[in-house]
């Protein structure tokens, strides 16, 4: 069966206008596969055995005539690109724009926990833990103010560096702080059953408590409800909110919110000026990706903005715009997408599992090109 597939022969090779490159795994943090499609008709065109710039350099000198290559954040595609093809446009994907800056606001959620926590009364880190992070902020920007540089401050605290780099971030300890990560629980539908037994009778059992609530329906154990009442969430006005949850209402297209998720927005959003900031900085990004003539002149003044603000998280996030604004810009303005090279390395993956590693890169290589 192999040899057969293996003798039906591969579509005529042609060069394309605009082309889309992506990477692929052939193993996991180990090697790695480039895909080549037009990225006009998506007919896959080629598959390279790894994903370096002398590679893909040699390819595109194989091969004149492309003039657009759509490709992802990537550096080394980025240099192939350029040594082999000067003259062609390179245009980022508009998808890793956006998960770029949804980490980036997660992060300046995460550090203004202390102050949108406290219009929900949730519970900060008050434990050895949170001792610990204001003792490294401490440690970190005592030795920063001594001119000492990150690297060295990594070597001497023993931390990793992007860890260093993270309390460099925050100009003040108390941005290190976070809110607990409490999962939905079992015992989240009775939690207010709960909070006003304990008010009437806080000596109250916990059996007791569990008795009354298993009647209600509860389904989950002892454990679980020990668990949830040592957390404090029992005790609590209103259910607690994690910064990922916090960040996804701030982050979805308004009309997609549920009227209470609107209002609870806007009073967490109203917490600092600095979350009213970033509210305003993601709603005026994500028009942006539309494309349009006029998002390049836009994506400056939104730079601007956001270089005013108190947002470290999102002046990291610019400075990544500003490395690869060419193709940024090319992103939101032309209508090209290397969302068809995602789409091909999907069905990879399918492609990969159904063989088991059987014959190697060569089938996968062939069976890929075959669609």
């Amino acid at each position: 069966a192999l040899r057969t597939l293996m003798r039906i022969p591969l579509p005529a090779a042609r060069t394309p206008r605009v082309i889309g490159v992506d990477d692929f795994a052939l193993r996991r943090r180990h090697r790695y596969a480039t895909v080549i499609i037009d990225a006009e008709t998506h007919e896959r065109i080629a598959v390279l055995p790894d994903r370096t710039a002398d590679t893909l350099e040699a390819w595109l000198r194989e091969h004149p005539g492309v003039e657009v290559v759509c490709r992802d954040g990537s550096a080394t595609y980025a240099e192939a690109i350029r040594r082999a093809l000067p003259r062609a446009t390179q245009v980022g994907d508009r998808w890793h724009l956006w998960k770029n800056l949804c980490e980036a606001a997660l992060g300046e959620v995460k550090a203004h926990s202390t102050c949108w926590a406290t219009v929900l009364d949730a519970p900060i880190y008050d434990g050895p833990r949170a001792q610990t992070t204001l003792e490294r902020w401490h440690q970190v920007h005592g030795l920063l103010n001594q001119g000492v540089g990150l690297l060295e401050c990594a070597r001497r605290l023993q931390l990793a560096l992007n860890t260093v780099k993270r309390y460099a971030r925050a100009d003040r300890p108390e941005r290190m702080l976070r809110v607990p990560k409490y999962r939905a629980s079992l015992v989240d539908p009775y939690r207010e059953h709960l909070r006003k037994r304990r008010a009437e009778d806080p000596a109250v059992p916990v059996l007791h408590l569990f008795e009354e609530i298993k009647a209600l329906g509860f389904t989950g154990c002892l454990n679980l409800l020990h668990k949830y009442i040592n957390q404090g969430r029992a005790d609590a006005d209103r259910s607690h909110i994690s910064p990922r949850r916090l960040a996804r209402m701030l982050l979805t297209r308004p009309d997609n919110l549920k009227a209470e998720q609107h209002q609870l927005l806007a009073k967490l959003t109203d917490a600092c000026p600095e979350m009213i900031q970033l509210a305003s900085a993601v709603r005026d990004f994500a028009p942006l990706l539309t494309p349009h003539a006029a998002n390049a002149d836009a994506l400056s003044r939104w730079i601007v903005q956001v270089r005013g603000a108190d947002l470290p998280h999102l002046h990291a996030f610019a400075r990544g715009l500003d490395r690869d604004r060419d193709a940024v810009n090319a992103a939101l303005t032309l209508p090209y997408s290397n969302g068809p090279t995602e789409g091909v390395n999907t069905k990879t993956k399918r492609i990969a599992r159904q063989m088991h590693g059987r014959a190697g890169f060569t089938l996968l290589r062939h069976r890929i090109l075959l669609g």
